[in-house]
């Protein structure tokens, strides 16, 4: 009996036994082999790149005859597009912060020309004079640039962007010196005809 390696499931039997297992072994693995290449043997060849196409048409659901013919002879119907023109206006470097700016556009939004002349006349904001004259701006580009009529639109956006901060120094006390920052902003209305 010949000495077996530990854990070698053969450990303990006859050397004939353990020569009948190793040719079980070799004869299973040489199946095994010989099956993987039957199978890459029959797998077909690569077949050149078809065109996207071709691969989507494939793809698709394909319809009855019937309803193909149909979607042919239906007339197609077209989609109107009605561009409605947007006018625009825009004040820039206007000495306020665009915070302070920003109160009084919120209340303009979406409202026809006349409700905002109406806020703007009666806000306590000393920037809604500003708002009035960039409101009054962009009516007259409408009326001129568009031959549109002034009181038959309204206001699709208003918006403050901050600009440019002004840095000015102001003496304190001990000698020091502290920045005052003068803020400005950028006020942007467009207009567009009501529906």
């Amino acid at each position: 009996m010949t000495p077996s390696k530990p854990g070698n499931p053969s450990e303990g039997k006859p050397a004939e036994e353990q020569t009948e297992l190793e040719a079980a072994e070799a004869k299973e693995a040489t199946a095994q082999e010989e099956a993987a290449d039957e199978a890459v043997a029959e797998a077909p060849a690569p077949a050149e790149e078809k065109p996207r196409r071709a691969r989507r048409a494939r793809q698709r659901p394909t319809r009855p005859p019937e309803v193909e013919e149909a979607a042919k002879a239906a007339p197609r119907r077209s989609r109107e597009v009605i561009e409605r023109p947007v006018v625009r206006a825009q004040a820039k470097y206007v000495r306020t912060s665009a915070r302070k700016a920003r109160l009084v556009c919120d209340l303009l939004r979406g409202k026809s020309v006349q409700e905002a002349r109406a806020i703007l006349a009666y806000s306590q904001r000393s920037v809604a004079r500003d708002w009035a004259k960039v409101l009054e701006s962009a009516i007259a580009n409408a009326e001129h640039n568009h031959e549109l009529v002034g009181d038959d639109l309204r206001i699709l956006t208003a918006s403050a962007d901050e600009g440019p901060t002004l840095k000015r120094f102001r003496p304190r006390a001990m000698g020091r010196a502290t920045r005052i920052r003068k803020r400005t902003s950028h006020l942007t209305i467009t207009l567009t005809p009501k529906e």
